[in-house]
């Protein structure tokens, strides 16, 4: 069963993070606030329950949540402050976009930068943990998944509609095989053999 606060304070919002571990596309991340009634027996960390089931969540999540952001950092970005910078500063981006301004904030994991004047806990697994964290999973992962869907019409080649831009073998080859495109993350070790890769 999850937890609906940690704080004690109503305007408490959720943040997570989307995509770290992908050798294309945006870092996204999402920040939730939810209503002190809010119930959803289905909502879990992202990652423990179907795609089906969140994309069933994500309407659910924006219509009941007092307020929701988010937001993508993208791979040039990435490639320039690297990926732990990104994924908290798509963080940051989300926390922006919420009004009213939250009166404390918990991030799933445990690296976050301060966020100007509010205060913030960081939570190992607080997705699994937290309602308005796995909110904020769910929204981070359904909108970076809709995007990479997206741009998988450019490219299909590398397969980003099942794949999502993870490192998987068939991801791997396609990149073996025709080279990088826009979408990669250049700092990221896209082949095990970097050396070969023909930019």
């Amino acid at each position: 069963m999850l937890l609906k606060n940690h704080s004690g304070l109503i305007l408490e919002c959720g943040t997570d993070e989307a995509g770290r571990g992908c050798l294309a596309g945006p870092v996204t991340a999402a920040a939730v606030i939810l209503p002190k009634n809010f119930k959803n027996t289905v909502l879990n960390d992202s990652k423990q329950i179907s795609e089906k089931k969140r994309m069933l969540l994500k309407p659910i999540i924006e219509e009941q949540a007092l307020c929701f952001g988010v937001s993508h950092v993208f791979q040039e970005e990435i490639d320039t402050i690297n990926i732990l910078n990104a994924s908290i500063l798509a963080m940051h981006k989300s926390i922006a976009k919420l009004a009213p301004i939250p009166e404390f904030i918990i991030v799933d994991g445990n690296r976050f930068k301060t966020y100007p004047n509010i205060p913030h806990e960081t939570i190992i697994k607080g997705d699994g943990k937290y309602l308005s964290i796995a909110a904020a999973s769910v929204l981070a992962k359904t909108y970076r998944d809709l995007y990479m869907e997206k741009i998988h019409e450019e490219f299909p080649m590398y397969n980003w509609k099942k794949n999502k831009g993870y490192p998987t073998k068939e991801h791997r080859a396609a990149i073996k095989e025709f080279g990088i495109t826009k979408y990669h993350r250049k700092t990221f070790r896209l082949l095990p053999e970097q050396l070969k890769l023909t930019l």
